[in-house]
């Protein structure tokens, strides 16, 4: 159910501030089916595994910026456990999601020997949110509509040095609640969508790149994941899948607001999924990303892996 970008700030040779300032978000790891649980309540495991590849950082007009290189690769490992429990509550049941905190690696080459992109690898922040799976909409073919809400919360456990400005911990916390939906266009076609909004506190400590600040707070943003997919027979689905990201507030610096600092991305692939069973699910998905602003712009392929556990 639920891309984490590492958090980066970058500072281009002309000494300008090419800023990512916003923490890990999910960007692509929500597909297909998103609105809806395959297999009813109790626990299900999720991993997944991420490989980000960015050639290009991109300033505040989605141009390049000055470096010699600015090659970024990393790669991740995601737990999620979750829980959807019999407890009813306005018509649907109450659960709960925890993202563990990932471990990241991260290669990068600003073709300055690493002095303008600084990094480091470790475990990400945790991610936890209770959310409400409501009861689906029947047809007289089956689901014509699934939907949840969730109120999502990001805790900086992750790890965090003030000298590097690739980080896999935020050092904020972050508030990122979601509203996620599948509509059945019949019983072998879906689309789904899931809009969050995303609101940081400040980091009391911000890296190198902030120069002698005290503090930084990122600015507000929205993001979205989207589907469309066709079930083949009922173990193949193929489709086409999705993100956005448009940061709509500026970050502040010291209580002062820093304009041309806003990130934008978004991204389209092919993806599948094969059902094992009701139970085991795995997911494959491709995302080529387009007009990112003050961030890379690379591809992402993600898989993902999900567990039901029935009696």
């Amino acid at each position: 159910m639920n891309k984490k970008i590492i958090s980066l700030v970058f500072m281009c040779t002309s000494g300008i501030v090419c800023a990512a300032d916003l923490p890990t978000v999910n960007l692509g790891l929500s597909s297909f089916v998103d609105g809806a649980v395959p297999a009813g309540t109790g626990w299900y495991a999720q991993v997944f595994l991420q490989n980000y590849s960015a050639n290009s950082l991109r300033d505040e007009h989605g141009n390049k910026v000055g470096l010699p290189k600015s090659e970024i690769d990393y790669q991740s490992t995601v737990q999620q456990l979750s829980y959807v429990s019999d407890v009813k509550v306005l018509g649907g049941n109450l659960g709960l999601n925890m993202v563990l905190p990932w471990l990241a690696h991260i290669d990068v080459d600003d073709g300055l020997n690493n002095q303008a992109i600084k990094a480091q690898n470790g475990l990400g922040d945790l991610l936890i949110g209770p959310f409400i799976q409501f009861d689906p909409i029947m047809g007289a073919d089956g689901p014509k509509f699934s939907q949840r809400i969730e109120l999502q919360v990001n805790l900086p456990t992750g790890r965090y040095d003030h000298d590097k400005a690739i980080n896999p911990g935020s050092n904020a916390g972050s508030l990122d609640p979601y509203w996620a939906g599948t509509y059945w266009f019949n019983p072998k076609w879906t689309g789904s969508l899931r809009m969050h909004y995303l609101y940081n506190f400040k980091n009391d400590d911000p890296n190198y790149t902030y120069g002698a600040a005290d503090d930084m707070q990122a600015g507000q943003a929205l993001h979205a994941n989207f589907e469309t997919s066709y079930a083949v027979n009922p173990q193949l689905r193929l489709g086409i899948n999705g993100y956005w990201l448009k940061q709509i507030t500026d970050t502040e610096v010291d209580g002062e607001k820093i304009q041309g600092r806003r990130e934008q991305v978004w991204a389209i692939g092919p993806g599948a999924m094969y059902s094992f069973s009701q139970h085991d699910h795995l997911l494959a998905n491709a995302y080529f990303e387009q007009d990112a602003e003050n961030r890379p712009q690379g591809t992402s392929v993600i898989l993902r892996y999900v567990h039901h556990f029935h009696k």
